[in-house]
């Protein structure tokens, strides 16, 4: 192998990590297997050490802390009935608008999304909690299912996103700065979904009835002030003094993530629904989810530092900038490879993968770092809900009721595919929508 050219290890690198996905192999093992194979070959024995080397930084990066950290937070609110109690508040506040359970829906997502930084329990926890009120209130099927399914995928981009924990030691941008640059059209795409609702509500009722006058009239004044009060207002706070502390400065993500996990338990405690087998499962749920984020990052961290070594990083930018119309050419093939990555593998072995690779193409050609990086981290939260391995419809059909099909799932998504791209171009044509809290904060770079 040592006589092949670079083009051809590069070439034979990628064909080797597709062919091993598409068998249906671990998608860790295939890329720590590819990498100690080729390195291996390439450089010798002595390059065996390099794997050991790379799997100790990913496992003392003080950075990632911050994962089980956030993941734990996530957990112990989910577990703890805080989701529940949540979603009342937004309805009784919300029920009277067109499509008022859809609209609670959309802000409690945003909300569980600010908690755990995961899709797949965000997808999970709206689906088994929204899904049963709105079939059981007439609420259109498909409206429903897509609208679950595309703001379950809001945790991608709110933060504490765990992609962007993932991204920002990759890319060697500060975590807090990406959080900041992520709120923007995070909040943006939540809008847009609440917004489809109301219009198509308003056009037709039927599709997402409001709450009756009786009901309405039937709830207090009383019990509206206790239900905020109680419910809604603490984890918000909770939310809030988390990512205020990262974003003033206060804290680092790693430390401020702890102080959430803390406040989480907190609240439990508060709501009377603290127990050791509720910590034990959100500790358990927290161990497996983040073995299997952190070894997927030792692993491709094994993959890209074999192609960087043999220049396959130098291949991929001459080929890249051999693209026709200009740094703008150059752009739209790497956010439309990152977007088909994103259809057939999980976010974690496309951002290790593409991110070394194609961070210093984009710096070279003049972008700014933290807006090409924030619209890498937007296509891949498309990828979610684009066929074949839509992974967040994936998600809701574990939870959604046999006369739910695939096939209404797949239709159900089309819509808010059209807002996520919607919203994809509104950042690249207003870049200031990515970078105005940043800089407003003065910790743009």
């Amino acid at each position: 192998m040592a006589t092949f050219t670079t083009e051809l290890n590069t070439l034979l690198m990628f064909s080797l990590l597709l062919f091993g996905v598409l068998l249906g192999y671990q998608i860790a093992f295939v890329l720590a297997g590819l990498g100690l194979f080729f390195g291996l070959s390439l450089f010798g024995m002595d390059f065996f050490g390099s794997f050991i080397l790379n799997f100790l930084a990913v496992m003392s990066n003080y950075v990632l802390l911050a994962i089980p950290l956030f993941i734990l937070m996530g957990n112990v609110l989910e577990r703890s009935g805080v989701s529940d109690r949540l979603f009342s508040a937004i309805y009784i506040l919300s029920g009277r608008l067109p499509g008022g359970l859809a609209f609670a829906t959309t802000i409690l997502a945003t909300v569980f999304a600010a908690c755990t930084g995961v899709v797949g329990a965000s997808v999970v926890t709206m689906g088994s909690l929204s899904l049963p009120a709105m079939l059981k209130r007439g609420y259109d099927k498909r409206m429903a299912s897509g609208l679950i399914c595309a703001a379950g995928c809001l945790g991608v981009l709110i933060p504490p996103s765990i992609m962007i924990v993932v991204y920002g030691p990759v890319a060697g941008i500060p975590v807090g700065t990406l959080f900041m640059s992520a709120i923007g059209p995070g909040l943006m795409l939540a809008l847009s979904y609440m917004l489809y609702i109301l219009i198509r509500c308003a056009i037709n009722p039927k599709l997402g009835p409001p709450m009756s006058a009786e009901e309405y009239a039937a709830i207090t004044l009383r019990e509206k002030v206790r239900v905020l009060g109680t419910s809604f207002f603490p984890p918000v706070v909770l939310i809030l003094a988390v990512l205020g502390t990262i974003f003033l400065g206060i804290a680092a993500p790693t430390e401020a993530a702890a102080v959430g996990a803390c406040a989480s338990i907190a609240l439990a405690f508060a709501y009377k629904r603290f127990s050791f087998k509720m910590l034990g499962g959100a500790s358990e749920s927290t161990l497996r989810t983040t073995c299997m984020i952190l070894t997927m990052t030792a692993c491709a961290t094994l993959f890209v530092s074999t192609f960087m070594a043999m220049g396959g990083g130098e291949v991929v930018e001459h080929l890249m900038l051999g693209i026709p119309y200009g740094k703008w050419g150059v752009f739209f093939m790497m956010l439309l490879t990152v977007f088909v990555l994103g259809m057939f593998l999980d976010w974690i072995p496309t951002v290790l993968v593409v991110v070394p690779i194609f961070t210093p193409i984009a710096a070279s050609l003049g972008f700014d770092p933290v807006w090409f990086a924030t619209m890498l981290i937007v296509a891949l939260q498309l990828s979610y809900l684009t066929p074949p391995f839509a992974l967040a419809v994936f998600y809701f059909r574990g939870v959604a009721p046999p006369d739910i099909t695939m096939r209404d799932i797949y239709i159900s998504v089309l819509p808010y595919v059209g807002l996520q791209f919607t919203v994809l171009w509104l950042c690249i044509a207003f870049p200031q929508i990515i970078l105005w809290l940043p800089t407003a904060l003065g910790r743009a770079f």
